[in-house]
């Protein structure tokens, strides 16, 4: 195969078959629906609309719309991580900002100058991409975490024991990952490479780099806020 299949519009519509059949099922045990639909819309147009604009993109190569970009993704990325919590969002977000960018932005910074040697240093085609998942799963790991030492500290748990079964919780999805792939799953990237005609052996390589990745900033993005969000939990008086 020297090329990714094309997929026709009319053959692209069929996935969303099952995804009425979830809505359907969602209405009809809970009925509410509304957050899911809202989410599958949000997804076409914002996909749509990053489809457009990554070819831009691509073809600018502009280091300064690169640096935009991902100061839009990391903006973004830490409000959203922000969403199941109870405390206000705006006392945490600079908090989940911090976190997300030195967590994730060390994390990127690394893999992109260090393995790939990337050149450009901004080279979008990659740097974009391997930016998104890594900011996405720090974002991941900080609601995980958030949600989790909010539970923990609300049943009297103490700060240290909490922190700890926060970051276990907030690593979760990733362990299981990285359990799983090969076995279970073939992730993403390693499922495009080899779609498009990469050897396998050279797929395996991006995504031992990819998992790699995704562990680090998801660990050292929810230690990080983890760290920070202590004064917000525990008072003077309870610190004393």
């Amino acid at each position: 195969m020297d090329s990714i299949q094309t997929i026709p519009l009319e053959n692209l519509a069929l996935a969303f078959i099952p995804v009425a059949v979830v809505v359907t099922l969602l209405y009809k045990w809970s009925s509410d629906g509304r957050e899911s639909l809202l989410g599958i819309s949000r997804m076409l147009v914002q996909l749509l609309i990053v489809g457009y604009f990554l070819t831009y993109l691509f073809e600018a190569e502009n280091a300064w719309i690169v640096i935009a970009v991902l100061g839009v993704m990391l903006f973004v990325s830490s409000w959203i991580s922000l969403r199941t919590v109870k405390v206000h969002r705006k006392t945490l977000y600079p908090l989940s900002l911090f976190s997300i960018s030195i967590g994730g932005g060390l994390v990127l910074i690394f893999i992109t100058q260090g393995v790939l040697g990337l050149e450009p240093w901004y080279e979008p085609r990659y740097l974009i991409p391997l930016a998104g998942m890594i900011f996405s799963s720090s974002m991941n790991s900080i609601s995980l975490a958030a949600e989790r030492i909010e539970a923990e500290m609300d049943r009297g748990v103490t700060y240290n024991k909490a922190r700890s079964i926060a970051l276990r919780a907030a690593l979760i999805p990733i362990v299981n990952a990285l359990f799983g792939v090969g076995l279970v799953s073939l992730p993403g990237m390693m499922t495009g490479q080899i779609l498009s005609g990469v050897s396998p052996l050279i797929a395996v390589r991006y995504q031992i780099m990819v998992m790699c990745m995704l562990f680090s900033a998801s660990g050292l993005s929810a230690g990080l806020f983890l760290a920070l969000m202590k004064s917000h939990l525990i008072s003077p008086k309870d610190a004393s």
